[in-house]
């Protein structure tokens, strides 16, 4: 049994509340049955902890415990969110409301706006990086754009942690945070952002939360509206939740106890924007009576990934490290993990290029392959030696997939077909569903073949060889579909966000790979000042490093390869260490705490 599947068939809706539970652990339906009260899932990486809670909402609503309407179902990213509709939906549990904390307190500011201040709500700023800009000019401050980046960055941590500009010095000096900018420079810029925001009449996405926390703490009768409306909640990915976001939480609950939170705090890795594990480790503090589950068998890696992971957070320090998991790996063995040192990042990038190249030649999906590293800046050295080696690869972090130009284009094409029907030539001699589509995307740019080389080309050929990969298991979950049922499919990915998977080596960031899984993972740039950052001074710093690169361990479902480069050019000095992290778990590497000798692989 695998409790997280990672195919893109259609499964069929479960035709019972019980079926509904087919197929779950002991303790996932532990979870979904646990329909009242406050309850908190422990859940470690690869454990299944969507599934589990989906099929909670879903066993809830089928059964007609829970009402769809007055649940409200709420994570951290739109892809989590989607990825969460999209699953209700195969559930037979539509109805259920599955967003973004920002996502859903815009809707409620949006509706009562008019009521609660008159007139219509100010319009919402996009990118607030322009504004910052010109508040830090009229402070006769010149900011460069990285400078920029990190001012922007840190007015949104003092939003979320509810720090007001008077009070953002005093903040940091307490919380040993370092600044990008002088406490008192930054302090002038931030209250000079407030102002222009004011005079132009826009808010940001971080006065989206605080806008409607103050509604709610201000209008009783209002509060009681959207606690009349939402009865159940659940919340994801609970160990990153802000302090403001939980005080939205606390008012949309109230004095209740429906609340079920899921979380890791192994996995906390953004507190730079404000995030904290306190309410995770503190949950069953503030309520007693909890239903605590832990979830701990690894669907997703091997005994042998599984086994760094947990060696890599057995040296870990700090409140997190006293909560961790200990995670119990469900799949068979596989290869042990690589250790590889190189000479210089050039090599490095060349070497992995072809040994993913040979992964793909042994049968290894492109899709399924991740390079992950720590800052984005080290992508460039990859994607050239993976278009030097003619490998396909996707950049993490791009638009959306249903918001690109050839997606949208491709979705016309095909609802056009659709209402032609067979008086569309270009749909003669396609007697199948699949063989239409292949047909009319191939007006937009498909072929059988894919494009050489890489760029927006490669990039639009391989959206398109998506959505007919999506077509073909369409058709084979769903005999004798139409193409009007497969535009209604694509019509309801699109409102979910729920993307089918672009066939190409995925790069990113470390922390843009949360939430995601590779058959293959790559990662890259292992060296001391990279992992852990140079700017991580203090032990919470440092942990919280150590869990980014857990985190990375722990998207590997069987590959999992971990180099380093002692130098960064050919020919350059060979000063580079490996990370102390693998310190006593990389053969010929000595103790937890030491930074042992240089071992390679």
């Amino acid at each position: 049994m695998t409790a997280a599947t990672h195919s893109t068939l259609f499964p069929q809706v479960p035709e019972t509340p019980d079926a509904v539970l087919d197929g779950l652990d002991p303790e996932q339906r532990e979870v979904a049955l646990a329909l009242h009260g406050p309850v908190c899932v422990l859940a470690g990486a690869g454990t299944g902890k969507t599934r589990a809670i989906t099929h909670r909402i879903a066993y809830g609503v089928r059964a007609g415990i829970l009402q769809p309407a007055t649940v409200l179902a709420v994570t951290f990213t739109n892809r989590a969110a989607g990825e969460m509709r999209g699953r209700l939906r195969q559930l037979g549990a539509t109805g259920v409301q599955a967003r973004t904390f920002h996502s859903a307190a815009l809707r409620q500011l949006q509706y009562f706006w008019p009521k609660a201040v008159g007139g219509e709500l100010p319009r919402l700023l996009e990118r607030k990086v322009q504004l910052v800009s010109e508040a830090a000019a009229r402070c006769q401050l010149r900011l460069d754009r990285t400078e920029l980046r990190d001012v922007t960055s840190e007015i949104e941590w003092a939003k979320v942690t509810q720090t007001v500009p008077a009070d953002y010095p005093a903040a940091v000096a307490k919380t040993r945070r370092d600044a990008p900018r002088d406490p008192a420079e930054l302090s002038q810029i931030y209250s000079t952002y407030e102002q222009l925001k004011r005079d132009r009449s826009v808010i940001d996405f971080e006065d989206v939360l605080l806008l409607t926390v103050g509604i709610l703490q201000d209008r009783g009768d209002i509060a009681d509206h959207v606690r009349g409306q939402y009865q159940h909640f659940v919340v994801d990915e609970y160990q990153d939740v802000s302090p403001l976001q939980q005080r939205l939480l606390d008012l949309w609950v109230g004095d209740r106890e429906n609340l079920c939170v899921v979380g890791d705090a192994s996995q906390t890795i953004y507190s730079f924007t404000g995030a904290t594990p306190d309410h995770l480790l503190n949950f069953r503090t503030r309520h007693p009576g909890a239903t605590v589950v832990k979830l701990v068998r690894d669907y997703r890696s091997t005994p042998q990934v599984v086994h760094l992971a947990n060696g890599l957070l057995s040296q870990a320090r700090g409140k997190a490290a006293d909560h961790r998991l200990e995670l119990v790996s469900q799949r068979d063995k596989g290869p042990e993990p690589v250790y590889t040192e190189y000479g210089d990042e050039p090599t490095e990038a060349e070497s992995t290029a072809r040994r993913i190249r040979d992964l793909i030649a042994a049968g290894v999906p492109a899709g399924e392959i991740a390079v992950l590293y720590r800052v984005n800046s080290q992508s460039e050295v990859y994607e050239q030696a993976l278009a030097d080696a003619g490998v396909p690869y996707q950049l993490r972090g791009a638009e959306r997939f249903f918001e690109r130009a050839e997606v949208r284009e491709a979705g016309t094409a095909l609802r056009g077909a659709a209402r032609a029907g067979r008086n569309d030539s270009l749909l003669d001699g396609a007697e199948d569903l699949a063989s239409q589509v292949r047909a009319v995307l191939s007006t937009k740019g498909w072929t059988t073949r894919p494009p050489a080389g890489s760029g927006s080309v490669r990039d639009r050929w391989e959206s398109l060889a998506a959505l007919v990969r999506l077509a073909e298991d369409f058709e084979t979950a769903k005999p004798g579909a139409t193409l009007t049922d497969l535009v209604r499919e694509l019509d309801e990915r699109a409102a979910a966000q729920h993307a089918p998977t672009v066939q190409g080596v995925t790069l990113a960031s470390l922390h843009s790979a949360k939430g995601l899984e590779w058959d293959a993972v790559f990662l890259v740039g292992l060296t001391e000042g990279m992992m852990p950052i140079a700017y991580a001074k203090t032990d919470e710093q440092v942990e919280e490093e150590r869990r980014l690169m857990y985190v990375g361990i722990t998207r590997a479902r069987v590959h999992l390869s971990l180099s380093w480069a002692l130098s960064r050019s050919p020919g350059g000095r060979a000063s580079r260490r490996p990370t102390r992290f693998l310190n006593g778990l990389r053969p010929g590497s000595t103790g937890s705490g030491a930074r042992g000798g240089v071992g390679g692989g």
